[in-house]
């Protein structure tokens, strides 16, 4: 009786260690019986098994024996099964094979035209002011899979007075990742107390907040109607903006204020984002043309393109324009030469004029560049808005409006005067070479049509090295 005592004590001992197991696989063990049924981690334990054996014969009553000894048969039956060499070396082979095509998918980096699943693709669009940009924007703007803000940036430069551009630019790198990110509390240092929707800049030319769940206005899939949306969409608070932003799987901004990529290297490191860059570049002599038209609106964004330094009147929309010639020489050189890995695959640059001549063929690259796909409705309202007559007014330099794209491209040509054509060749003379632009050498060239200035585009080596006559001269 004694030494039943003791075993029954040691058995009862080592029950009660097992039943407080994290490993067990239910959370209450009833009783000694209920526990004979559990196994650990899937498997029998031996040990508990060699109790049973040790004890089971003088402590345990019937039924205790009769479910041990079904357990202790299992045990019993899995020893006496072995694996042959053969077998084990097959399995070991399997498994060194998915380790290694295992190793090689997470090394390999994700092409241009995929993103993580369920996450969202960040595109910005990047130019210059009078580049066509407006039209691209729209591009994507009216793509039912993209919530779109034009030129966030605006409110940096125009809350932030006698700044350059080289000091504003990591604000508004900060503001566009928030914006990316689709919290607008961001823009509560740049925004009136009373924040309403209409207070974001142009904020009626994104149909996102022209749609549920922003407004219901205009059904995602429909193009949207800027007067409309003026009238009926306007919210207080950014709340809807945050929830629509979030509801879309892609978040496409247009921005004109980075002369340089350097300063957007944060963000193409940033882990939460996936960003794609589409560089737009458009022939100097057609974007002077354009800015000459919108000068007034300009006046503010040209004297910080500047640094604020004192320019004769005459001379500042020649050195503005250089500035922005080699802001694309930078961009271009820097993504295409030897661009940082976290850089590769993730630019594409674009030119206004391969854009407006091949339109579905160039915007369906594009789509494809960032994951997106163009849908019927979309071409027609592209072939409608880029196939209207007329070359465009004053009063439509900050719209998108249903004109002949082909025809607005070549203006300058028969519009601007050759002794301004000649200067500003002398401002951009290397970007024009780099970009594919061919100067003209007389009035005669310029004004002859059927003279082809846009050459293929070729990718070698140029840097901007401006030259002290050139600098005198402007």
């Amino acid at each position: 009786n004694r030494r039943q005592s003791d075993h029954s004590e040691k058995f009862m001992s080592f029950y009660s260690v097992l039943e407080r197991s994290s490993y067990r696989r239910t959370s209450i063990v009833d009783s000694p019986t209920h526990f004979l049924s559990i196994t650990l981690k899937g498997h029998v334990s031996e040990f508990f098994f060699h109790m049973l054996r040790v004890y089971s014969s003088d402590v345990l009553s019937p039924e205790y024996k009769r479910v041990a000894g079904l357990e202790v048969n299992k045990v019993d039956s899995m020893r006496r099964w072995r694996v042959s060499k053969p077998t084990v070396l097959s399995l070991f082979l399997i498994q060194a094979v998915a380790a290694v095509l295992l190793y090689g998918w997470y090394n390999h980096p994700l092409s241009q035209n995929t993103h993580p699943p369920g996450g969202k693709v960040h595109v910005l669009l990047l130019s210059s002011w009078r580049s066509g940009s407006s039209f691209l924007g729209q591009v994507f703007n009216q793509h039912p899979d993209v919530f779109y803000l034009m030129e966030p940036g605006w409110h940096v430069w125009t809350s932030i007075h006698q700044a350059g551009s080289r000091s504003l630019r990591m604000a508004v790198r900060d503001l566009i990742r928030s914006v990316f990110q689709c919290d607008m509390s961001v823009m509560d240092a740049y925004m009136p107390q009373q924040r309403n929707v209409s207070k974001i800049f142009m904020w009626s030319h994104s149909r996102a907040l022209c749609s549920p769940p922003a407004c219901f206005l205009t059904p995602r899939n429909e193009i949207s109607k800027e007067q409309e949306c003026k009238k009926k969409c306007d919210t207080q608070g950014l709340n809807l903006a945050e929830a629509a932003c979030r509801s879309y799987s892609h978040v496409v901004l247009k921005e004109v204020r980075f002369f340089e990529l350097e300063s957007l290297y944060p963000l193409l490191r940033d882990p939460s984002l996936d960003l794609r860059i589409i560089h737009l570049v458009r022939d100097p002599r057609a974007v002077f043309r354009s800015r000459e038209r919108s000068a007034k609106a300009l006046a503010r964004d040209s004297t910080i393109v500047l640094e604020q330094a004192n320019v004769p009147e005459k001379n500042k929309p020649y050195q503005v324009l250089q500035e922005i010639c080699r802001s694309h020489v930078r961009i271009y050189e820097t993504a295409t030469l030897k661009p940082p890995d976290f850089l590769r695959g993730r630019y594409k640059m674009i030119r206004y004029e391969d854009l407006v001549r091949n339109t579905l063929e160039e915007i369906e690259a594009m789509y494809n560049f960032v994951g997106l796909e163009t849908t019927e409705h979309l071409q027609e309202w592209i072939y409608r808005i880029t196939h209207g007559k007329g070359k465009g007014t004053n009063k439509d330099a900050f719209d998108t409006t249903s004109r002949n794209a082909e025809d607005v491209s070549l203006a300058w040509r028969t519009t601007l005067p050759f002794e301004k054509v000649q200067r500003i060749q002398e401002a951009c003379k290397g970007a024009m070479t780099l970009l594919g632009y061919k100067t003209v050498d007389s009035e005669k060239e310029q004004k002859l049509l059927d003279l082809d200035v846009l050459a293929p585009r070729e990718r070698y080596q140029f840097s901007w090295l401006p030259s002290k006559s050139t600098t005198a001269k402007l």
